[in-house]
């Protein structure tokens, strides 16, 4: 019986893709396989695309997510004793990927990431425990920020976790703080203590600001004082060739005191006219009188000139 083209096509391409699924696999751009050859680790593939190997049971290709994982401890606000007795309740998250897909694999079977990071969790939590017993509560709860050292625990534990986790193919990318508590029984004594150092601040800011004033204060009854001596020299000064102009001036009228009355009524005239005004007053009265016609000067005819005809 003859088979047609088609089918022959269609059989073809059916093994060809059954073939492919058989010996390729593909390995996307976020992910890393790991090859192995009856149980056996023998190769690793990196680059995204596609692969070649041996049809399953010879091989088996593992795929590993190599994107950054992040995971927060189960033991939420685990209290950690301090030097100083005091007790916080500290809670961090962490951000990790696979580094060596070679070391991680035997590590960890079939590249179990939730295997992996209960792994983790206990590494973490024991640098956490051992870098954080190291400080004081200062280092954490302050209210000035300069003594307070959140990035430096941080790199702490994050150095300690990466020493611990090099050979298990891990590369731990961050270690952060992400919550801080305190105690019921503590937390009240750390309020007082925050407010006792918050009004040793307060104190300290009011006893700058009094000191200040003062100096301000004096430095001004200082200048006040100097300007009003300036000044009270100055008058005084002033005062005296006033004096000085006015002896001088009292001899200049004592020599002529007929002229020296004239300026004065004319003086007390000007200023009385100054504006209009309407006054009231007895036209003998100085200076008025000097707004008086001066009379013809009359020639007594008894006395006429000798050597003249009348």
């Amino acid at each position: 019986m003859k088979r047609s083209p088609l089918t022959i096509t269609v059989a073809f391409v059916l093994i060809f893709v059954f073939g492919l699924l058989l010996f390729t696999y593909q390995v996307r751009k976020s992910e890393v396989a790991v090859v192995t050859f009856f149980g056996r680790i023998v190769r690793q593939k990196v680059e995204p695309g596609l692969g070649l190997r041996w049809p399953w049971p010879i091989e088996r290709v593992y795929k590993l997510d190599q994107r950054i994982q992040t995971f927060e401890g189960k033991e939420k606000y685990e209290s950690i004793k301090l030097p100083d007795q005091n007790i916080v309740l500290i809670e961090v998250y962490v951000g990790w990927k696979i580094e060596n897909p070679m070391k991680f694999f035997p590590q960890f079977l079939d590249g179990s990431i939730s295997v992996a990071e209960e792994r983790l969790e206990g590494i973490v939590r024991n640098a956490k425990n051992e870098v954080v017993g190291k400080h004081v509560f200062s280092d954490f709860v302050s209210t000035d920020e300069k003594q307070m050292k959140f990035t430096e625990i941080e790199k702490e534990i994050l150095d300690r976790v990466k020493q611990d986790v090099s050979s298990l193919g891990l590369d731990v990318k961050f270690v952060q703080i992400k919550k801080i508590g305190l105690p019921e029984t503590v937390t009240q004594n750390v309020f007082d203590r925050m407010k006792s150092e918050r009004e040793k601040v307060v104190t300290s800011i009011e006893a700058s600001g009094t000191e200040a004033a003062t100096k301000i204060k004096s430095r001004a009854d200082a200048d006040a004082t100097n300007l009003l001596a300036n000044a009270d020299a100055q008058a005084l000064d002033i005062q005296g060739q006033g004096i000085a102009q006015m002896i001088e001036s009292l001899k200049v009228l004592e020599q002529k005191p007929d002229l020296a009355r004239f300026n004065m009524e004319i003086s007390a005239l000007e200023q009385m006219l100054k504006e209009k005004t309407t006054l009231i007053l007895d036209q003998s009265t100085a200076p008025i009188n000097l707004l008086q016609p001066i009379p013809p000067r009359a020639f007594d005819s008894g006395n006429t000139p000798a050597g003249k005809n009348p």
